[in-house]
């Protein structure tokens, strides 16, 4: 479809975003279109802002206005225990258990040969002088695949000669699902993490 240039070039912009196909993309230009211009700003304004004013805590590697971020400089987080993930959006997950008081390790990635990626190219160089500190267990919350299993056995070994104890996740089945509908791999994992009740 031909469209005018500017609309062409917004379009082009927005299908760029992950997981933003084409359509979504005319879908969200549309919707642009239709603002007042005062809105339009708005929303332009905040992707500078946050593009201008966010940035990585010097400690963790979380998104923060300010370095330290507000986990890090907390008085009230266990000091005792690093929660390690490969991303924010994994934070904001944890932080909304509200089970988890600890300090967290964001590592932006993970380790994939396949995708040229490996332990250099994450950031695992500034977790370790954080464990001479008061750290007692560094929990491996990476995802449940095969490139999140990888970076959990690699730190396992990075760090189990330095004498902290080294946890990962539990994985298994989700809430309300049903075993017969569950996959091998699935089943294997959710017997191994089983606990006494």
């Amino acid at each position: 479809m031909h469209y005018p240039r500017a609309m062409g070039k917004l379009i082009g912009e927005l299908s760029k975003l992950p997981g933003i196909g084409p359509k979504t993309a005319q879908r969200l230009a549309f919707y642009i279109l239709g603002l007042s211009p005062g809105r339009v700003k708005e929303l332009a304004n905040s992707i500078i802002d946050a593009k201008e004013n966010m940035a990585y805590c010097s400690h963790c590697n979380n998104l923060t206005e300010n370095d330290p971020c507000q986990i890090c400089n907390s008085t009230e987080r266990d000091r005792r225990i690093i929660c390690v993930v490969e991303s924010p959006k994994d934070v904001i997950a944890m932080e909304k258990t509200g089970e988890y008081n600890g300090l967290y390790h964001i590592l932006h990635g993970s380790i994939s040969p396949m995708d040229g990626i490996g332990p250099d190219d994450i950031k695992i160089n500034n977790l370790l002088p954080r464990l001479k500190d008061e750290v007692e267990e560094v929990i491996l919350a990476t995802d449940p695949n095969t490139e999140g299993d990888a970076t959990a056995m690699y730190l396992a070994r990075l760090l189990k000669p330095l004498g902290v104890k080294v946890t990962r996740i539990a994985h298994g089945l989700p809430v309300g699902s049903d075993l017969e509908y569950a996959d091998e791999v699935t089943l294997s994992r959710a017997l191994e993490g089983r606990r006494e009740m």
